[in-house]
């Protein structure tokens, strides 16, 4: 229902664009609009998220709620979860190219992926001729907003055209006007020094698309016929244009003046004015002139204010002032024609009756301009966005439906070649481009171990390119693993990063315990006796956790393996340590931070425990565990992967999106262990929720896995998946699947004994 004037049911709006100490038509406009917005209803709470450019520092007011770095991913992150947690009922979006980072501003689609209410975009430029970039930024905030604002029929038809959007997806809504009374030029031109001149003005940041020089060039002729005629250019020069030249385009033009024998008839006022100031000078003004030098600008507040205060306006032919003229409140000429501009504002000051008859027209256009007119309109655009919001039915909270789905390999196979696996995938088609990893391949061989059934021959034949690639990446001479290699084979490193490193033994150990093939194994065994020394100097908590895992899995074949306990007893006791560090009060972790592969540490410590006897280690790392479920458990019940935007975020709860599909695995194997250990069935439960996760049992209820061969998309985001398909991804959910329809078969067994036989 549209609303009353002062009436709305629309609580919170976040309003994203510039403001004000920035210097730009974008912060003024988005300042004006904040104001009208909150004089036609001052009952609606407005939070303002101010752009702020490369290099700039602004002493914002107490209007703005926060700003955003042009530049800074994790701003455009802050930003969305901040709106979030406003319960804003709408986004008003001020889009400008240039203001939002990344290539034609496409950071800003990664604050509006996260934010929950609907979207609205005002979009103060419309390119008939984009860039692909720009094409597709537009594109794709046409299909996150509910409505896209143009302030002209133009913008209208040039989405249409060029952009395929549906006319029922734009709204037009004029530039708003200030509401100010009708008075003749002639009663403002005293205080400015104006007094017996015919006032010609220009105002905006300077700059040489604004064509001043076709101006300029037609004042010999104006002056000629009308020496009382001074053209009056108002505004400072463009802070960009400053910063790489300085003040030599203003110069040149005093130059040009100077040139053509009409310096004392041109009058340059350099400043960038507030509002009153600028209407001040607008009313003083006989004529307004905007002599731009191409179609391409859909919409001038200048322009949109000079019609509001009564001027008549001589204009070149762009887009806004062809529309914004048409009713006879202005003349168009050609661009670039400074005769014609001469001519017809030599007809006008020769015929004031006409010049009158003008400036009417233009007064009363204006009056449907106000901004109280914008902002009703706006506010019944944002009533009609929050109306067509799609509602989420929430589910009661419910147990996990223990579906048990059989692994399978055919999307391993397909990312596969003769080198390993590859990384990364457009859809479901590997992508060379990025060639493969260590990581990738550890996973992949320690997945194999773990096929079971008819597919073990497939699975151990695919086991022996992977430990070739691990064996490859093998670095003796300095002791580290290399983690990246083209599609050419070609190694871009000599060391990878210390979780390449972690992972490897990891796989290593999982191999030398797990392995079908006794070859396979001695293998593994012999490479983790070489690797192994060189772990003790890893210096994270998670690559400990990944050390230790691989060093335990030895243990399971071979108790007395002195490097391996040493690993055990080492990192497990520095996990602990590390744990009870950064234990405060509603923080039960390792670290300050959530990040990735999570559960590992809570995994690591219980089975450090579990070898060495710890009742501490075991009693810590379930506390752990159980705190971590706490924070990966939505509203309904359902896991929910710590999402890859709450990274860096220091003892805060974690952000939803993006969800990776490694989080779901790792829970999976530290809720089955933790079920092993203890009997009880929540760990049994928590397990079969991040299980449930890959198959729709998740915030979105979409599913994430393709089961038919084994695939899986890359994550979660806010309002659909990445339908990309990774190794990373593939495998976790493979990996789940097998630890889960393990789980299945053995669902009336009782749990496994602790293994004092591996104990110290």
């Amino acid at each position: 229902m549209a609303s009353t004037i002062g009436a709305t049911r629309i609580k919170r709006i976040a309003l994203i664009g510039n403001s004000p100490p920035r210097l730009c038509g974008i912060a003024t406009f988005t300042r004006d609009v904040a104001k009208a917005l909150h004089a036609s209803f001052p009952k609606v709470d407005l939070d303002l998220y101010a752009m702020t450019d490369p290099g700039g520092s602004y002493a914002y007011g107490e209007e703005v709620t926060c700003s955003i770095r042009q530049e800074e991913l994790a701003d455009y992150r802050a930003a969305a979860q901040r709106i979030n947690d406003s319960r804003a009922d709408v986004v008003l979006v001020q889009h400008e190219y240039g203001i939002f980072g990344g290539p034609a501003g496409a950071l800003l689609l990664r604050l509006l992926d996260r934010v929950e209410a609907p979207v609205v975009v005002t979009l103060h430029t419309v390119l008939e001729h984009p860039n692909a970039d720009q094409r597709g930024v537009i594109e794709a905030l046409a299909r996150r907003a509910s409505k896209l604002i143009v302030m002209a029929q133009k913008g209208r038809e040039i989405l249409m055209r060029v952009h395929g959007i549906a006319s029922h997806q734009i709204a037009i809504v004029p530039h708003g006007v200030p509401d100010r009374p009708f008075v003749p030029a002639d009663s403002m031109q005293a205080r400015f020094g104006f007094a017996g001149r015919r006032v010609l003005l220009t105002f905006g940041l300077l700059s040489p698309n604004k064509g001043i020089e076709t101006m300029i060039r037609a004042m010999p002729a104006i002056v000629a016929a009308h020496p009382e005629s001074l053209y009056v250019v108002l505004g400072a020069t463009h802070p960009h244009l400053v910063a790489r030249e300085g003040e030599a385009y203003r110069e040149s033009l005093m130059a040009l003046a100077e040139e053509l024998g009409v310096a004392s008839s041109v009058r340059f006022i350099d400043g960038f004015l507030d509002q009153e100031a600028l209407l001040d000078y607008l009313q003083a003004a006989d004529v307004y002139v905007t002599p731009y030098l191409t179609e391409t600008q859909i919409t001038s507040g200048t322009l949109s204010y000079s019609v509001a205060l009564g001027k008549p306006v001589v204009s070149t032919p762009y887009w806004h002032a062809a529309e914004l003229l048409a009713g006879g409140t202005g003349v168009l000429v050609p661009f670039g024609d400074s005769r014609r501009f001469s001519e017809e504002i030599i007809t006008l000051l020769d015929d004031p009756t006409r010049l009158a008859d003008m400036a009417n027209r233009a007064y009363s256009a204006g009056r449907s301009m106000l901004w109280s007119a914008l902002a009703q309109a706006y506010v019944t655009i944002c009533e009609e966005a929050i109306a067509k919001r799609p509602v989420r039915i929430h589910r009661a909270a419910r147990a996990p439906s223990r579906t048990a789905v059989k692994p399978r390999l055919e999307a391993v196979e397909r990312m596969t070649d003769a080198t390993g696996m590859i990384q990364h995938s457009n859809y479901a088609v590997p992508d060379r481009n990025h060639g493969y990893c260590v990581d990738d391949n550890c996973r992949a061989l320690m997945l194999m171990h773990r096929i079971e059934g008819e597919d073990e021959e497939r699975a151990d034949r695919l086991a022996t390119i992977y430990g070739a690639f691990v064996q490859h990446a093998w670095n003796g001479d300095i002791g580290r693993f290399r983690n990246f290699m083209g599609f050419d084979r070609q190694w871009l490193e000599d060391e990878g990063s210390e979780d390449s490193f972690g992972r490897s033994l990891w796989t290593i150990g999982a191999t030398a315990a797990e392995a079908r093939d006794p070859n396979m194994r001695r293998w593994a065994l012999n490479l983790f006796n070489q690797v192994a020394p060189h772990s003790l100097e890893l210096g994270s908590p998670r690559t400990w956790a990944f050390a230790l895992l691989g060093a335990e899995a030895v243990l399971r074949q071979h108790r007395d393996h002195p490097i391996a306990r040493q690993l055990v007893r080492e990192f497990g006791a520095r996990l602990l340590e590390q744990l009870r560090q950064e234990r405060r009060d509603g923080w039960v972790w390792f670290e300050s931070v959530l990040a990735y592969d999570n559960a590992r540490l809570p995994e690591a410590l219980l089975r450090a425990g579990d070898v060495l006897g710890d009742a501490a280690m075991i009693e810590e790392g379930l506390a752990a565990l159980e705190w971590l479920d706490v924070k990966q458990t939505n509203g309904e019940g359902q896991f929910r992967a710590v999402g890859s935007d709450s990274f860096g975020r220091a003892y805060a709860d974690p952000l939803p999106f993006d969800q990776q599909p490694l989080e779901a695995w790792a829970t999976v194997d530290a809720m089955m262990f933790a079920h092993q250990l203890t009997g009880q069935g929540r760990w049994l439960d928590a397990a079969w929720r991040a299980h449930g996760w890959y198959l729709g049992e998740n915030d979105l209820n979409l599913p994430i896995a393709t089961v038919a061969d084994g695939g899986c998309f890359d994550g979660l985001m806010s309002d659909r998946v990445n339908l990309n398909q990774g190794a990373e991804s593939i495998l976790a959910f493979q990996f789940s699947c097998a630890a889960m329809s393990k789980a299945a078969t053995n669902a009336d067994s009782r749990p496994a004994e602790v293994q004092n036989n591996l104990r110290a």
